[in-house]
């Protein structure tokens, strides 16, 4: 057996082994927390994607640019989304986290992923009330009855690595409360484990296509996000450090209630940011709510280096106040980038090359965070704009619908060079770009790009 399906095999292997004792421990032996019956499934999935791909469209004999060709392409494309997202919403935990990521990433992936994975930001599966009862019971050392005068059964939303309830404390005070799906800790390092084998699987056998990046950023950030306790003290210290945006609202946080796997917190109103129902029968000015964030954001990035990183529009919510005119809610801190000054300082030179269509300071400035040779396509990436559009100057040219219907068609084509600009560039670049990606989605929504 030569060496790389060696390497493959026993790295597998292994990590299923490393990873089934605890899983099953902590999921009470469910037959899904299997670390074997969970590879087996995320290699058999990816298996059949890499197998569509070189059989249906690899194969073709169509003249790569015939409208033939482009829609067979996005065909296989949507085939292989929908594998994926059932695989995720199978294996759940660490798999819906990765699928988020996926559907964040517009402009970087194919629409037909985005667009697929992007239910997983609202419609992720939940766990049922009695696994979160005894998440309840085993961390706050009491019946949840004993604590809460009311417990709704129905979540509000459910993530990847938990869902939230609305409940009452006995004192009348209504709060939210967080709790880990109770097969998440448990599976985390098998499903880490697999994922950066099928990782190294995906590289061999489509050379072209580099994604370790998204298996060492879920290695590191996956750990984090599964402690709350680190979630609260995010909460807390990025409301110290807004206190002088006073339309801004971060949840208070309960902490006798609160645990690694539980975090109480302050139940806030509002609606989310993209529901332009709710925002019109409010009479809320979206221009507003656009700038309010583009001003909060601007600070975490540039001044503070300190940036909520999950912005989709389930963590945003808004709501209208006599004093502030439109407030801000924001939800879920459990994954922060943290930023050098070192960073700021070139990413901060690279924004200022591009908003004066420096072609030069762009490329010395892409240099300086790794990216070399393709740094017009990485300035695109950050810009989220095309080439012709940064060097005629942003500020003169406004985002048009043919504008995006040109990043749409083209990014299919790029992907090689894309997934060579992820691999290459500074790690705290992701993070960044997945939050510059989420937030022009809540723009786009607010139709505030193109005033």
């Amino acid at each position: 057996m030569w060496p790389a399906r060696r390497l493959l095999k026993y790295g597998a292997v292994t990590g299923a082994l490393l990873g089934t004792a605890l899983s099953l421990k902590a999921n009470q032996y469910s037959l899904d927390s299997i670390g074997v019956v969970r590879l087996g499934r995320a290699a058999t999935t990816v298996f059949g994607i890499a197998l569509h791909y070189k059989q249906t469209l690899y194969a073709s004999e169509l003249d790569h640019t015939s409208p033939q060709y482009l829609q067979l392409k996005s065909q296989v494309h949507k085939t292989a989304a929908e594998k994926l997202l059932e695989l995720c919403c199978t294996n759940r935990g660490v798999y819906i986290k990765v699928g988020q990521h996926i559907g964040a990433l517009d402009y970087l992936l194919p629409k037909e992923y985005v667009e697929t994975m992007k239910v997983l930001h609202s419609h992720a599966p939940c766990s049922k009330l009695e696994e979160i009862k005894r998440v309840l019971r085993e961390d706050l050392k009491q019946d949840p009855m004993d604590i809460f005068l009311d417990f709704d059964p129905e979540p509000l939303g459910t993530a990847s690595l938990a869902q939230v309830h609305k409940a009452t404390l006995k004192d009348g005070t209504v709060v939210a409360v967080k709790v880990q799906h109770p097969y998440v800790r448990g599976n985390s390092l098998v499903d880490m484990k697999t994922m950066e084998v099928l990782v190294k699987l995906v590289a061999w056998a489509f050379p072209d296509f580099q994604f370790q990046w998204l298996a060492e950023e879920t290695k590191r950030n996956v750990p984090i996000e599964l402690d709350f306790s680190q979630e609260g003290h995010n909460a807390e210290k990025v409301g110290s450090m807004f206190r002088d945006f006073t339309w801004l609202k971060v949840p208070r946080i309960y902490w006798e209630l609160s645990t690694k796997r539980v975090l109480t917190m302050e139940y806030l109103e509002g609606g989310q940011v993209n529901d332009l129902n709710y925002i019109r029968d409010n009479q809320i000015d979206p221009y507003e709510v656009s700038d309010k964030l583009s001003q909060l954001y601007s600070q975490m990035i540039f001044i503070h280096g300190f940036v909520h990183s999950d912005p989709h529009p389930g963590n945003i919510l808004v709501r209208k106040s006599p004093k502030e005119g439109v407030e801000i809610v924001l939800l879920d801190h459990g994954l922060y980038a943290v930023l050098t000054n070192e960073f700021r300082y070139q990413y901060s030179n690279l924004w200022l090359s591009i908003l004066n269509s420096d072609k030069e300071a762009m490329k010395k400035n892409c240099d300086n965070l790794g990216v070399g040779d393709l740094y017009g396509l990485f300035v695109c990436m950050v810009a989220g704009r095309t080439w012709d559009a940064v060097l005629s100057g942003l500020e003169k040219t406004k985002f048009t619908t043919n504008e995006r219907e040109m990043f749409e068609k083209e990014i299919p084509n790029l992907l090689p060079q894309i997934s060579d600009v992820l691999a290459k560039v500074n790690r705290q670049m992701l993070l960044i770009l997945k939050t510059n990606d989420l937030m022009r989605g809540v723009e786009a929504t607010l139709k505030a790009q193109s005033r």
